[in-house]
């Protein structure tokens, strides 16, 4: 075949070499890559029907349609084989322990709780740390860093052991994602009389993917109810097999409450990690670890929960953490106490920091700021076009023909979140008995009870899938960050009409017409009584305004409790207003209905048309 002509000029054509380009690469950089013209490049583009500039981020699709053409075969490189190389550029060598077997040294296990949601994670960690607060250390645990680490006696000897506490699991999670391990046991805690749920088995798969042991913590044995055996015996189905039946998994009895066999428990974990793992690190070389959990303060500015993971971290440090670097200026543990360096398994809360990183991002020290600050924006600049790259590539189920018939998808992938169980498993059967053909299949990735969580957006935005709420909303900043991602979060109350919805988009009948835009926010926070009016709310607007004569519900712990009602009426203080903005109290009067509660989350919205196309 000849080499494709544009205006003339002769463009190279590969004979089948791999090019290699990263995520949200632009048409300049593969023309660097084969010595072309990014001019001729766009022609060739334009030819092939696609509108894209010589600087421009492109998908990955584009990418692969353009070498194609010019018969090149792409590779485009993972997020982490980027960042290695990245590393290695400054020769720096992320994820390994330097010298030899003499130089290692043992370091303590880094555990993860997890479970079903009102099984006593929380509890349980209290009641850890309860049992290690130093004899007549003033006040205790003073501060809530993410991370800690307890000390536990087993065999005579001291032994520490380093928790992550981070509400859902984020860092768990995204490190998951990233191919990062942050953890090296987890403990299930499972509820001796409910036993085993569906977000135990969730948690249980969580620990599976990422390949650590798991010890069980059966929980609330001193409830009434309780029946320890009959979760031994549930868990078995699901390949954890106790010891006392002749597998390797522990199962200790506990009571997170009253503080019973706490102790036991963490001499469990220190033995599986004895029996299953070789934790050693090297605590000399410069510290490489990971962040929990990050946020911005407003007395200390950005602040990081790292976890070292080799090595010893100092203050005076320069240290990289993703995209955010800077000098260690102080580091605290979890106690609240300065500390002037931390070793393997060691979790910290460092100050000194440019802007907040992510969970999972690694950790490393460099010898100079200017390294830092080079490999800080490299990243920053790689997600970034990444991030440009992706936009549009994700779909909804308005654009969801177009890309059946584009061939870009095979398969509809859901994420179904309901306010209870049985109404989940009516709708998913009912969705996966729908009939459209051979062209698509559906696929449930996950269903579970209560509100939209990050943790289902993350999934959404690795897979792909669309979001659907039964009489649930987005809890927290679930939201935001679908909108950030672009995932397609549905909301229903009637089963039907998500059925049809999903049918009709399936089949290409779905067209645009209105869509639901949130006003605002508000939590309750008194409740007056009037007798002309009924129950008036006192209320402080959480986001964006509350208006007059929109509609609203009523939400109760993330689950909605009434739909459809009407903001009759708005006050503040004595005065009559049409609108009431976030940070400010007022009162807010639902008309007929008075069923609200302290606590209750009043979301405003209205409907708007949606452009077509």
């Amino acid at each position: 075949m000849q080499a494709p002509s544009v205006g003339g000029v002769m463009l190279p054509r590969g004979n089948g070499q791999a090019v290699r380009l990263s995520r949200g690469a632009s048409l300049t950089d593969f023309a660097e890559k084969i010595n072309a013209n990014p001019a001729s490049l766009v022609a060739v583009m334009m030819n092939l029907g696609e509108m894209v500039t010589a600087t421009q981020s492109v998908s990955d699709e584009t990418l692969r349609l353009l070498a194609e053409e010019m018969n090149y075969v792409l590779e485009i490189v993972s997020p982490e084989e980027e960042d290695r190389e990245l590393l290695e550029s400054f020769d720096i060598e992320f994820g390994e322990d330097e010298g030899g077997e003499e130089a290692l040294v043992s370091r303590p296990p880094v555990v993860t709780v997890m479970g079903h949601v009102d099984h006593g994670k929380t509890r349980l960690l209290d009641a850890i740390r309860k049992t290690n607060v130093v004899a007549g250390e003033a006040g205790g645990i003073t501060q809530h860093i993410g991370a800690y680490q307890v000390s536990s006696e087993v065999n005579g000897e001291d032994r520490k052991i380093t928790f992550i506490d981070t509400p859902g699991h984020e860092a768990f999670t995204a490190m998951r994602a990233r191919g990062a391990k942050s953890t090296d046991i987890a403990i299930l805690v499972v509820a001796a009389n409910d036993g085993v749920m569906p977000q135990t088995i969730e948690a249980l798969n969580h620990a599976k993917a990422a390949e650590v042991p798991i010890v069980v913590a059966v929980n609330k044995i001193d409830v009434e109810g309780a029946d320890p055996t009959k979760v031994r015996g549930q868990l078995t189905e699901f390949g954890l097999v106790a010891e006392e039946y002749g597998g390797d998994t522990m199962f200790v009895d506990i009571s997170a409450k009253q503080g019973l066999n706490i102790e036991a428990l963490l001499e469990a974990v220190v033995l599986t990690a004895d029996a299953s793992l070789d934790l050693r690190a090297n605590p000399e070389q410069d510290a490489q670890g990971i962040a929990i959990e990050s946020h911005l303060d407003r007395g200390r500015g950005a602040v990081s929960t790292v976890l070292v993971q080799r090595g010893t971290l100092r203050i005076g440090d320069t240290v990289v953490v993703g995209d955010a670097y800077g000098r260690v200026r102080a580091m605290l543990d979890d106690n609240g106490q300065n500390v002037q360096e931390a070793g393997p398994s060691t979790p910290v809360l460092v100050l000194g920091l440019t802007n907040v990183p992510g969970a999972g991002d690694n950790l490393l020290v460099v010898d100079e700021d200017r390294t830092a600050r080079q490999i800080a924006e490299k990243r920053a600049a790689r997600e970034r076009n990444a991030n440009f790259a992706r936009k549009g590539v994700r779909f909804s189920l308005e654009n969801l023909d177009e890309a059946l018939k584009a061939g870009l998808v095979q398969e509809l992938n859901l994420i179904i979140k309901g306010d209870a169980s049985g109404s989940v498993e009516a709708l998913e059967s009912s969705l996966l008995q729908l009939d459209v053909g051979e062209e698509v299949d559906i696929r449930i990735l996950h269903r579970g009870v209560g509100a939209v969580t990050e943790s289902d957006i993350n999934l959404a935005t690795g897979s792909d899938a669309i979001v659907i709420g039964f009489n649930v909303r987005a809890a927290g900043r679930a939201e935001q960050m679908a909108e950030r991602e672009g995932v397609d979060v549905r909301y229903y109350s009637v089963i039907y009409q998500a059925i049809e919805e999903i049918e009709a988009a399936l089949k290409g009948l779905l067209k645009p017409e209105y869509e639901e835009v949130e006003l605002g926010t508000a939590e309750i926070r008194e409740i007056f009584r009037s007798s002309k009016l009924g129950n008036i709310a006192g209320v402080l607007v959480r986001s964006g305004e509350v208006k007059r004569n929109t509609k609203a519900r009523l939400l109760r712990d993330g689950k909605v409790i009434a739909e459809n009602l009407n903001i009759s009426g708005l006050r503040r203080f004595k005065d009559d207003v049409t609108e009431i903005r976030e940070g400010f109290e007022g009162g807010i009067n639902l008309g007929n209905f008075n069923d609200i509660k302290i606590d209750d989350v009043i979301a405003t919205y209205e409907m708007r048309e949606k452009p077509r196309g």
